[in-house]
């Protein structure tokens, strides 16, 4: 509320309309890489474009020195994709923030649990398994495996997990535990920021019997003896413990990391700083940029 009682307006985030726009009136800001052309889950959205089409429309601003040019905030990938199969033009959100950094900021990518979810939704909705499947580029049992992603998860473990890259595999893993551990485990995933299926098969050979689902069975970890199990197992409960002690300063540490990655983000879209590291210290520009492209790289 202002002084005189009426509240200041609210500035829209975007233009009301979608339009479509020709391709090469986009500007994108940075090039998508072959190696980011290579992985698993850029193939994915191609397929899932070729499929289904565009779902998500490309987030641009108008460019204030060429009327005629939109600045690309969002939608890297699907640009390149578009490029690549032919299109000439795509749907577009015009922002009215050109703060790419910001706005990516703000994006909840599509995580494991999100995609099991929508898989649900998508059969629900009476969409045939294949074709399903061919949009998301993998075959009919992959497609049924991620259908029952959440079985044998116990939900307060699925809620900590919600929107992590946790693997198929990573799950498939928590799921040889009892509820309690696979919260534990959950936990740990998320503490230490690792969600990879290595990390979680560790996660697994430092349970101890009593908390598997299947005690009976022994756990199967190639070169690792029943001693050096057992003091994995030990190795973890001090981990945890150690863990809860440094709880209480993640967040301002997180947060201060997250500041540090922004403000370099920012300060090499700033020509002059480029052209002063490109002079005066050249090995630092190339990974001042890798920090910049992890930001921007999942659009």
């Amino acid at each position: 509320m202002t002084r005189s009682g009426r509240s200041k307006p609210i500035n829209m985030a975007f233009e009301k309309e979608l339009i479509h726009l020709p391709l090469e009136q986009i500007c994108p800001l940075y090039a998508v890489r072959k190696e980011t052309k290579e992985t698993v889950k850029y193939r994915q959205v191609v397929a899932s474009i070729k499929e289904v089409g565009l779902v998500e429309p490309l987030v641009v601003v108008r460019d204030q020195a060429d009327p005629e040019k939109y600045m690309l905030l969002d939608g890297h990938v699907r640009l390149a994709i578009l490029v690549d199969l032919g299109e000439q033009d795509a749907p577009c959100q015009v922002s009215t923030d050109d703060e790419a950094f910001t706005y990516n900021k703000r994006i909840s990518r599509l995580a494991t649990i999100q995609e099991h979810k929508m898989i649900l939704k998508a059969l629900e909705r009476g969409v045939p398994e294949e074709r399903l499947a061919r949009a998301l580029n993998v075959n009919v049992k992959s497609l049924q495996d991620k259908k029952r992603l959440l079985d044998g998860i116990c939900p307060e473990a699925a809620e900590l997990l919600k929107d992590k890259q946790v693997a198929l595999t990573g799950f498939q893993i928590l799921k040889k535990m009892k509820p309690m551990r696979q919260i534990e485990a959950a936990e740990l995933m998320v503490t230490m920021n690792k969600y990879t299926v290595n990390y979680a098969r560790s996660l697994l050979a430092a349970t101890p019997a009593s908390q598997l689902k299947d005690p009976e069975k022994p756990k199967a970890v190639k070169g690792i003896s029943r001693q050096q199990l057992e003091l994995m197992e030990r190795e973890s409960a001090n981990l945890e413990r150690e863990l809860r002690l440094v709880e209480d300063t993640y967040g301002s540490d997180h947060l201060d990391l997250v500041l540090a990655r922004g403000y370099v983000s920012k300060l090499i879209t700033n020509a002059r700083v480029t052209r002063y590291l490109e002079m005066y210290h050249p090995e630092f520009l190339p990974e001042f940029e890798k920090i910049t492209e992890t930001e921007a790289l999942a659009s």
